[in-house]
């Protein structure tokens, strides 16, 4: 079935629950410390771009890991579920979703859902799978998936949810279990979510894997401040601050951080709003949680979600985990 993607069929999601805006944001979590930003900001066009070039870098394993474990396994995923709707979470660019497509390719008829807060990359990516993939048809869906997935499309027959990248290691526990029960809950017995999760390892391999020698991690973490000036009239200067990644051992997760590197006076019109910065203050930006096979089947427990399925390379790096809702039975 050969699909001419058109931008008008961007159907942007009505958020079923209030997500504060960048403003607001920005007043919650800059005006007084600990001071912090949801990392959902860093994916404009250009942020998308970047975070795909991270993801070629050598120190950046998790992506490499992935795709690795995504080419191997797609076709017995694809056999084992057989769904008519794949729904990816934050799909962006797609790259790795590719490896289910292909395991469709002497299929027609499967339906592809991508959801992601980013126009551009979103009609980009939907237009160059249209090319690549002409027995797939591309529905993409705009919004944020923080603000709860109730408006999504009703899907028939079966459905793969995938959520990859570890991004779920992006939120707290409270969030991730709410997250995941939302999609627990629309999910019938013949359902299941692809989930990647970034498993716990030595620490000198995770700080490396957001720091990497080019500095691709650190004009991607810079470039939020770049989106603020824009967004907000603002005058930061990114090269006034550097970027560090910091394991926090007790809470088991990486910690990205925006450092001052001077003191230094931030206005954002928008907002009429002054901040001020000393040496060495710090933006929280982003977290990200590392699991054990324990504590991803703990979390996935508290959301009625049961592994079903795992994944894994020898040396136990990265997971994919392929989920099912705890009344099901296959």
């Amino acid at each position: 079935m050969s699909v001419r993607y058109e931008q008008k069929e961007c159907r942007s999601i009505k958020p079923a629950r209030y997500v504060r805006t960048l403003a607001e944001d920005v007043l919650a979590g800059l005006v007084e410390p600990p001071r912090k930003l949801p990392p959902k900001y860093f994916y404009d066009e250009r942020g998308s771009l970047l975070f795909d070039q991270i993801c070629d870098t050598q120190e950046y394993y998790p992506t490499r890991v992935e795709d690795a474990l995504l080419a191997e396994f797609a076709q017995e995923i694809i056999h084992k579920i057989a769904p008519d709707h794949i729904l990816e979470l934050g799909s962006g660019t797609s790259r790795k979703t590719r490896h289910l497509f292909r395991a469709y390719q002497d299929r027609s008829g499967v339906i592809y859902w991508p959801f992601d807060v980013c126009r551009e990359v979103l009609v980009e990516t939907a237009e160059a799978l249209a090319l690549e993939f002409p027995q797939l048809e591309v529905r993409p869906l705009l919004g944020d998936y923080s603000a709860g997935l109730e408006y999504l499309p009703q899907l028939s027959g079966r459905s793969l949810y995938v959520f990859l990248g570890s991004t779920l290691g992006n939120f707290e526990e409270e969030e991730a279990v709410t997250l995941l029960r939302e999609l627990s809950t629309r999910m019938s017995a013949q359902d299941r979510l692809l989930l990647g999760i970034d498993r716990a390892k030595p620490a000198h391999v995770l700080r490396a894997a957001y720091d990497d020698n080019m500095g691709l991690t650190e004009a991607f973490n810079r470039n939020l401040l770049s989106v603020l000036n824009r967004e907000l009239k603002g005058d930061f200067r990114p090269s006034a601050f550097s970027h560090r990644a910091v394991y926090n051992e007790e809470m088991s997760r990486i910690e990205m951080y925006l450092v001052a590197k001077m003191q230094q006076e931030v206005n954002l019109e928008t907002l009429n709003l002054k901040l001020e910065f000393s040496e060495g203050d710090s933006i929280l930006t982003e977290i990200s949680r590392k699991f054990t096979l324990e504590s991803a089947a703990r979390l996935l427990g508290k959301a009625g979600l049961t592994p079903e399925e795992h994944y894994t390379p020898e040396d136990q790096y990265f997971s994919l985990l392929l989920v099912a809702p705890e009344r099901s039975a296959m």
